[in-house]
């Protein structure tokens, strides 16, 4: 990832089409502090690119503070014209790579329950992240959160 990428992230955070304005803020802000703090180490950002060098999905991921080797993927998107095309997927093996050199050994993440995350939820569920925790009404009443785990070692 780098400074020229970030409007074509932006675009690609907006146009997703389930993030609300909040969400998008809170994404943006991490893509940010990405870019504009190198000596900070919560935060890693990666792009998937086509051939013609168009962002087309990026993942936000880190280590969790206080703990041995768990990591935490924060943000995850693919362009809608670009779904289903192995861009999510690339970027899930290259983050789950990066964290197995880093001596990973566990994946967690957390989504949302809503009808606009079905697709997301079932893309987790296709690379093997095993749903462990479901909390009622987390975000808003009906909107569950959803957290996802996988094994990397």
């Amino acid at each position: 990832m780098e400074q020229a990428d970030r409007a074509a992230i932006a675009d690609l955070i907006v146009s997703a089409g389930n993030f609300n304005p909040t969400e998008i803020d809170c994404a943006l802000e991490l893509v940010d502090i990405y870019l504009t703090n190198p000596r900070q180490t919560d935060y890693r950002v990666l792009v998937a690119q086509d051939a013609a060098s168009n962002v087309r999905a990026y993942a936000c991921w880190g280590p969790v503070p206080l703990t041995q080797g768990t990591f935490d993927l924060y943000w995850i998107a693919t362009h809608p014209d670009a779904r289903g095309r192995g861009f999510g997927r690339a970027l899930m093996d290259c983050v789950e790579g990066k964290a197995v050199e880093m001596n990973g050994r566990l994946l967690a993440l957390e989504t949302s329950a809503k009808a606009s995350y079905a697709g997301t939820v079932e893309f987790y569920r296709r690379l093997g992240y095993e749903e462990v925790v479901r909390i009622r009404d987390f975000y808003d009443v009906g909107d569950d959160k959803i957290i996802f785990v996988k094994r990397l070692s």
